[in-house]
Parts: C-alpha cells; sequence; structure tokens
C-alpha cells in the first residue's frame, strides 16, 4: 500500500495499479482522477478504471484482490465477457473506497484510449506513477457522462472547463474534433470551448 500521507482514493489507485500492472492488464485512471491531474484538483470518493480483460484475467484480478476488496467474480466475468465491454465494482475493505472498472471490450474509442495513455506521476511528494487518460479523451468522456445525465451536472461541466482551462493550446483540437462527431457530442465541444473562450 501506498505512504499514508496520501489520501485514502490515491493510496487504493497506487495499490490496485500495482495488481493490474503484476498481472499484465492493460488499464487507464480516467473519470475524476484524470480531470484532476489534468484541470484542478478536486476531491473524490470512488477511482475510475478503463480495462482490458477477457474472462480468465478477470478471474485473477478477482483473486488478486482478495481478501482486500470485495469484488464479485460473476460480475467481472460477465463485463469481461461483454463484447462492448461492461462494468464492475471493487470495494476496498479497510477504506470503503469504491473501484469502478470499466471494461473496453470492442469500443473503438476506448481502444484509442489505451493506445493514447500516458504515465503520470501522482504528485511531487511521491513516486508513484499510473497511465492516465489523455486531457482530450477525457474532456469527450466527461462531456458524453454530462449528455447522458440529462445536461445537469455541475461537476463534470466544471471538471471539463478545469481541464480545457488548464491545457489550453496544448490540446489536440483535430482529435477532439474527430471523436466528438462520432460520439455525438459536437454540440456540447463547442458550448465549453465557447464558454472558456
Amino acid at each position: 500500500m501506498a505512504p499514508d500521507s496520501l489520501p485514502d482514493p490515491i493510496r487504493v489507485a497506487i495499490d490496485i495499479v500495482a495488481k493490474f500492472e503484476r498481472l499484465d492488464i492493460p488499464y487507464l485512471a480516467v473519470g475524476s482522477l484524470a480531470s484532476s491531474l489534468h484541470g484542478a484538483p478536486r476531491s473524490t470518493d470512488d477511482i475510475d478504471f478503463v480495462v482490458s480483460l477477457d474472462p480468465v484475467l478477470a478471474q485473477r484480478l478477482v483473486a488478486a484482490l482478495s481478501p482486500e476488496y470485495y469484488v464479485s467474480e460473476a460480475a467481472a466475468r460477465e463485463a469481461a465477457a461483454a463484447p462492448r465491454g461492461g462494468t464492475f465494482n471493487a470495494i476496498h475493505l479497510p477504506t470503503a473506497v469504491k473501484v469502478d472498472l470499466f471494461v473496453a471490450g470492442d469500443d473503438r474509442f476506448d481502444a484509442e484510449r489505451l493506445r493514447r495513455r500516458g504515465r503520470v506521476r501522482l504528485s511531487a511528494d511521491h513516486a508513484a506513477e499510473l497511465f492516465v487518460d489523455t486531457a482530450e479523451y477525457t474532456v469527450l468522456r466527461k462531456l458524453e457522462w454530462y449528455r447522458r445525465g440529462g445536461e445537469v451536472s455541475e461537476r463534470q461541466w466544471s471538471d471539463v472547463v478545469a481541464v480545457l482551462r488548464a491545457q489550453g493550446a496544448r490540446l489536440d483540437r483535430s482529435a477532439m474534433d474527430q471523436w466528438a462527431q462520432r460520439l455525438g457530442i459536437s454540440d456540447l465541444l463547442q458550448r465549453v470551448r465557447l464558454e472558456v473562450g
């Protein structure tokens, strides 16, 4: 486990990433952790990962997580077997931190995210590193979740605004535009760009 001075979710992320890497499971941190690293830090009670798993690897991961985590082997195997990927979670029992695992399946966007992921150091004070979604794809996925949630989540929207402000001209606008069109969120991307200026 990571040093006690780190917040519980970060310590759990470091622990579970070590298990992914030991089992040679391709992964990337997404969601609030990714947007915090690319934009403005904010607290989160859970950690999200995209993983590439088949049912056999899912079974090995469940075994590696036991007994420190509660995870349903049936849910993990079902998510890993779903053609478009599924979702399951693991609860770190000592801290109650929830880890959501999104299995990539044959989703082309998730495959691209895994291909373009970057290794990021979590803090200047600690040497821990992990693979994280790009800033561009973090924005796009958060805009997708914003749309799926009825376009009312101020948290998702403010995360996107923070990433755009922090990353500015470093963002690959062309890649973002192409994927936004495929994902059906071009209008949201244009709207948030206008807000950021």
